[in-house]
């Protein structure tokens, strides 16, 4: 029998909550009528976005847009809307409608697997990005995972609590415990950066300098106020964070509790963030 594809009248109705968390973003508030998210398109420390329970619709306030859930994807993925449609019918679409009972007490991400990087795909993946195989193989590695009863992979770095930030070309996610990554390696020097690829990115760029420090990744802004006590072991901090409107509030925060502190974004003004840099660069 010819398998059923997902049309867009369909797909609209997708819940919208299950697909942000089947893409590593969680609640940081829910209610009956409504849920609230740290945005998925930025980094932020307050929640400014909006899903109403009722309509099944986001709206998020710092971009000043909304919609369903192929709009969502359209922006989040950077897919056409044939290719969202895809992507829900491929690879997780199941677990994306309004869950019945016995969905509810699913498990999260479950990692199977770590190597070194090895697949074609995500060496591609690394070179869209323009990150060297090498500088890849040096901080991440290749990760199988299951997620809601599917086998994926994808590029993993690990974070001090032994949980794992996952990107591949379409998802980004991450498996518990979520936390910030600290590459402690003695130094008087530490490298503050939002994400995985802006430290990679740093490392492609000025590898002395990524050498001679100790790095932090937040993997979410939302976890400076767990490294503060890092801080002061310090004898300089360098701010590599996002040029946006969360970036510019932690960064400014940050430069004014540490008079060590030096926000490095000059060195990317006109991108958003190293990433953005490094690919206009090349």
């Amino acid at each position: 029998m010819k398998e059923k594809r997902i049309t867009c009248r369909s797909a609209r109705n997708f819940c919208l909550v299950k697909i942000l968390e089947n893409l590593g973003h969680f609640p940081t508030r829910k209610t009956e009528k409504e849920a609230w998210f740290l945005s998925p398109f930025r980094s932020e420390t307050q929640a400014s976005f909006k899903i109403s329970l009722a309509l099944n619709r986001w709206y998020d306030h710092g971009l000043g847009k909304g919609g369903n859930s192929i709009d969502l994807l359209v922006i989040l993925l950077n897919l056409s809307v044939k290719e969202v449609l895809g992507y829900l019918n491929d690879e997780l679409s199941f677990s994306f409608h309004q869950p019945p009972q016995q969905f509810e007490k699913i498990e999260g991400t479950k990692i199977i697997e770590t190597k070194p990087i090895i697949h074609p795909a995500m060496i591609s993946y690394l070179k869209a990005r323009k990150i060297p195989l090498n500088i890849g193989q040096q901080y991440l590695k290749e990760v199988t995972f299951n997620q809601r009863g599917k086998t994926l992979f994808a590029l993993g770095l690990e974070n001090h609590l032994g949980g794992w930030e996952l990107r591949n070309k379409i998802q980004k996610t991450s498996s518990s415990p979520k936390s910030y990554t600290w590459l402690k390696r003695s130094k008087t020097k530490l490298i503050l950066t939002e994400g995985m690829f802006d430290l990679l990115s740093l490392a492609t760029m000025n590898p002395i300098l990524v050498y001679e420090s100790d790095i932090v990744v937040l993997n979410s802004i939302a976890f400076i106020p767990e490294i503060k006590g890092l801080l002061s072991d310090y004898n300089d901090i360098l701010l590599f964070l996002d040029n946006d409107e969360a970036g510019n509030a932690a960064t400014e925060t940050l430069l004014q509790q540490y008079n060590i502190a030096i926000d490095c974004r000059d060195e990317y003004k006109s991108y958003k963030d190293l990433n953005e840099k490094l690919i206009g660069w090349n």
